[in-house]
Parts: C-alpha cells; structure tokens; sequence
C-alpha cells in the first residue's frame, strides 16, 4: 500500500524536491537503458550493409523519451528486483517501437517528414533501407529477448512482446487507425485502436518487467493493467498535443491528425472532455500501482504523464 508521500504524489502534491529527485532516478535509468540500446542495436561482429547500420541507429539512437523501457525497469524494482535484469527487455520494446514509428512514416502510412525535431528515416535513407532498417529492428527485438532476459522468462516474455506488436495488438491498432480515417469518432472507436496501437505495447513493458522480477501471477496481472492504462492515457495526451501542442516540444507539426480526419480522443470528446478522461485512467494506472510493494516511482510517472497537458 502506499504510503502518504506516493498519496501526495497521486493528487499532485508532490514537493519540488522529491520530484527532483525522481527525474534523478530516471535520468540514471536513461543513460542504461541508452547504453543497453547501444549493446544490443547491431549484431557483434559488426558485418552489416552500412547504409542499414545507419539508418538503424538514425532510428533508434536519435533522441525519444524511452518511455516502455522506463516502465519495464520501473515495475521489474517496484516489484521488488533490480532494473539490471530489465535492460535486454526495455532494449527489445524500444527497438519494437522504433521500428514502428520507422513504418508509421512512410508516405503509404502516416507520411511524416520530421521525428523528434528532425527528417524522418525514409527522408534521409530513402523509402527501401527505411523499411528494411524497421524490419531489421523488429527481428532483432525478439533476438534480444531469447539472448538476455533470464531464460525461465524467456518463453512468457516473446508471447507478451508477439501480442502486444502483432496482429492481436500494435499493427491491428495500426490498420484500424489508417482505416478510421475520417470515420465518425466516436469513443468507443478510438479507444479500440488505441487500446492495440498504443496501450499494448505499454502493457507488455509492464508486464515484461515483472516477469524480470520474478513476481507472482498477481503483481504481473498489476502490471498488465498498469502499462495498458498508463498506455492509454498517454495516448490521450498525446493526441491533446497533436491538436494544440507546441511542436518545438513535440517534434512534429501540430494539427494533422484534423486535417486527415483521425480518430482521437479531442475529435471524439472534445479537449475538455478528453483531459478528463486522461484524469481518470491515469487513477486507473495508481490503483494498480498500489498493488506493487514499492510503488512510488510508478505512480509519480503516471502522473507525470498527465502532468504535460497541465
């Protein structure tokens, strides 16, 4: 259970100095969990075509918030591990992710020139080497998984990673977004693509890092729910960025999922409704996070995601 400070955290009361000090344990967990994506990027021996290498690591060591590797370090300490364990998985679900931004680019997917502030993969290497560098990244995931997670966890750990990128989870909520377009956006749409697009990738971080833990099948189905309504909730944000953001600090211009007709949450609810929405799952997220023996971390990065929209 949590003790008052993670209730001050909850309702934002957290002091300057504690928040200080949990941006400290995340820029510490950052800079390992950047030098695991550089560990395990490209193979050892190095014998790959060079217009790959770099657009690979274009991709994947260009900057980005490192959010599901966070997560899985996160929940596998709060479960009461260490985040060492946790660095191959957050490496596998940050390769997934960027591979997934790589396609999502493309002129047949989302056509996006700029990514974190600069062109996108297939702007620099052309259309072909950027595909090829996203299927390179989604294999080399699963590799990174069977080769540096505790093998008891290995099995659980591939079927959680296949769900939640796959056809079941991120291109299922990929090829439903592509296809809503300009559909009538109601919530209960929205939340079906963002449910698969988004929030299961987060879920399986979550859920990942337990099995690093070694939880029990209690604190990783608290896990499963954490990541899924963390994940959802960052998606809502999300989109109230993509609508009124400041794309100094988003990366991407603002507005184009209005000008192609995509279903989000500010179309399907409005920005006022949907800031309350993204209240109310990130108390989804704490009431899971309760459920950890040390759950404070969890919770004050729940709330630092809502805390973009303030």
């Amino acid at each position: 259970m949590a003790d008052m400070s993670s209730q001050n955290r909850i309702t934002g009361a957290a002091t300057s100095s504690q928040v200080a000090v949990f941006e400290a344990r995340l820029d510490d967990r950052r800079l390992r969990i950047e030098a695991a994506l550089r560990e395990w990027l490209l193979p050892p021996d190095g014998d790959v075509v060079p217009a790959l290498r770099d657009a690979c690591e274009y991709a994947v060591l260009g900057g980005g918030k490192r959010l599901r590797p966070l997560v899985a370090l996160l929940v596998a300490e709060a479960c009461g591990g260490n985040c060492s364990a946790a660095l191959a998985a957050g490496a596998a679900l940050e390769f997934v992710h960027c591979y997934s931004l790589v396609h999502d680019d493309l002129p047949a997917m989302d056509d996006d020139d700029f990514r974190r502030g600069r062109p996108t993969c297939h702007k620099v290497f052309g259309d072909a080497i950027a595909i090829l560098a996203g299927d390179a990244l989604l294999t080399r995931a699963f590799e990174v998984v069977a080769l540096g997670m505790p093998a008891e966890v290995v099995p659980a750990a591939v079927a959680d990673l296949a769900a939640a990128a796959g056809v079941a989870g991120m291109v299922n909520g990929q090829a439903g977004d592509l296809l809503g377009e300009g559909q009538d956006p109601t919530e209960e749409r929205v939340r079906w693509i963002h449910l698969r697009k988004t929030a299961a990738m987060f879920r399986a971080a979550a859920t990942m890092g337990a099995r690093c833990a070694e939880a029990s099948p209690a604190l990783i189905a608290a896990a499963a729910t954490y990541g899924e309504s963390l994940g959802l909730a960052f998606q809502v944000v999300d989109d109230l960025l993509g609508k009124s953001g400041d794309p100094r600090r988003t990366g991407k211009p603002v507005g184009k999922d209005d000008e192609r007709g995509k279903l989000t949450y500010p179309a399907a609810l409005g920005e006022a409704a949907a800031r309350q929405r993204a209240i109310e799952i990130t108390a989804r997220a704490h009431a899971a996070a309760r459920s950890f023996p040390r759950p404070e971390d969890l919770l004050q990065l729940a709330f630092g995601l809502q805390e973009r929209i303030a």
